[in-house]
């Protein structure tokens, strides 16, 4: 470090002034280049300087005698005082000290040697070599690079030893070593950061578990990529989002993280506000829901799902109890299950869940006029596009002329007018023409027979707009 003292010095009348403050490097530089120094530069680098009683060093008296010297001996002047440069390296760097910057072969391993006072190669037990830099007078530093001589060229000391010692056991190490380890130190706080966000954001789902295992990876500097990999790839993730491997399976992409919660949110929400049974939407372990992973695995979106429910309770637990009846004699495999466990079964498709609801909804229709449907016919007109209101209208018609047609059929020997022909003719099947003929000839021979009588006869009622 810069001297910076103040010299008080014994005149033998008190006390000198306080001397200025002086940098002792440009001092250093001037008696290493022999130029000469103020007394205070020489106070600065502890040279000896002649007092006021002995005039400058070296100075004659005006009798030409140098006044309190000896004869020929400049008084005060210690022996080996140098005269110009100096031989040796001054005592304010040190013992053992080479003035100057280092070797220029040393700076391929520390960089450049501008500013160096001075420095000394240290040899070590182990044989290496290290340097220590004097860059002020007192101040010096130690690299804690190792290296050795070998042919002649300064090399990387080779050791099995890991680390490299200094005095006493202490590891020395560089500037540029230390803002690594700083740098490091940074960077293991930036990934712990991450792994707290991210653990503190999968634990809002309850899926902690999931990240914890991997803290190591987080921490220890893996990339975003190679994290992701091998998260997906332990047997919680698997289990969590177990649906993504059936829509990889079926040719679907596989959900994030994000889009898979925020599906089952939707469902979750969807249930909830239409009533149905908390069963169906509670989750358990990890946040996980059995029935949601078939709707996820189907693609089934929250507007298909709330389709699914209206379809199941308006149309069939809140409609005709006749309806689920008909349902269950329709399809056996319904009559075990729960109606809304099928609708939101995404192996059944939305759109044969309805058709087959239709196709009950008219054997409904059928049997409230003392009538039958069976399943082909039902189906049928289902796939017709029958609805269940114009399967009642339909079928009020039919009960009104079948009875009467049917005898007259039978009277006048024509072709048999039966339920069948009547649902043909009514609902528009392929073959209606036929069939409106066959009772528009039945009219005719009942007209006939009662002599102008017409409206008389109950299968005339098609005049009154019945069909």
């Amino acid at each position: 470090m810069a001297i910076t003292d103040r010299y008080l010095l014994d005149d033998g009348g008190g006390f000198a002034p306080t001397a200025p403050t002086v940098d002792t490097r440009i001092a250093l530089r001037k008696l290493q280049s022999g130029q000469p120094l103020t007394d205070d530069e020489k106070r600065s680098l502890g040279l000896p300087v002649a007092t006021a009683s002995e005039g400058p060093t070296g100075a004659t008296g005006p009798t030409g005698t140098p006044t309190g010297t000896p004869t020929g001996t400049p008084t005060g002047t210690p022996t080996g005082t140098p005269t110009g440069t100096p031989t040796g390296t001054p005592s304010v760097l040190g013992a053992g000290f080479t003035t100057g910057p280092f070797p220029k072969e040393l700076e391929q391993f520390f960089g450049s040697s501008a500013g160096v006072l001075g420095y000394r190669i240290i040899t070590n037990p182990d044989g290496s070599q290290q340097l220590e830099v004097a860059d002020a007078p007192g101040s010096s530093k130690t690299f804690g690079f190792k290296f050795s001589l070998e042919n002649g060229k300064y090399v990387p000391f080779k050791s099995s030893s890991s680390g490299t010692l200094g005095t006493g056991g202490a590891t020395l190490k560089t500037d540029a070593q230390l803002a690594a380890e700083a740098k490091l130190a940074q960077d293991n706080a930036k990934r712990q950061s991450a792994y707290d966000l991210l653990y503190e954001e999968f634990d809002r789902y309850g899926l902690g578990s999931l990240v914890t295992p991997l803290k190591d990876l987080i921490t220890s500097g893996v990339s975003p990529s190679e994290f992701t990999i091998r998260l997906r790839e332990t047997d919680a993730y698997k289990k969590r989002f177990a649906a993504n491997e059936a829509r990889i399976k079926s040719g679907l992409r596989a959900l994030s993280e994000s889009e898979y919660i925020t599906k089952e949110d939707a469902y979750q929400e969807v249930m909830r506000r239409r009533g149905l049974p908390e069963s169906y939407y509670s989750r358990g372990d990890m946040g996980i829901q059995k029935g949601f992973e078939a709707l996820l695995a189907g693609d089934v979106s929250s507007t298909e799902l709330e389709d699914r429910i209206v379809t199941a309770q308006d149309r069939v637990l809140n409609a005709n109890p006749e309806i689920a009846a008909t349902l269950k004699q329709f399809y056996p495999g319904i009559s075990n299950g729960d109606i809304l466990a099928y609708a939101l079964d995404p192996a059944n498709a939305i759109n044969a869940i309805k058709r087959k609801i239709t196709a009950a909804e008219i054997g409904v229709a059928a049997k409230a006029e003392g009538l039958t449907s069976g399943l082909t016919r039902a189906e049928e007109l289902a796939t017709m596009g029958i609805t269940g209101q114009a399967a009642q209208q339909g079928y009020q018609t039919i009960a009104g002329v079948l009875p009467r047609a049917g005898q007259l059929s039978e009277i006048y020997k024509q072709g048999p007018y039966t339920q069948t022909t009547a649902e043909t003719e009514v609902f528009g099947l392929a073959g209606a023409t036929e069939a409106a003929k066959q009772r528009k000839k039945l009219t005719q021979l009942e007209q006939a027979a009662f002599s102008g009588s017409a409206g008389t006869g109950a299968i005339a009622r098609d005049r009154a707009g019945v069909l």
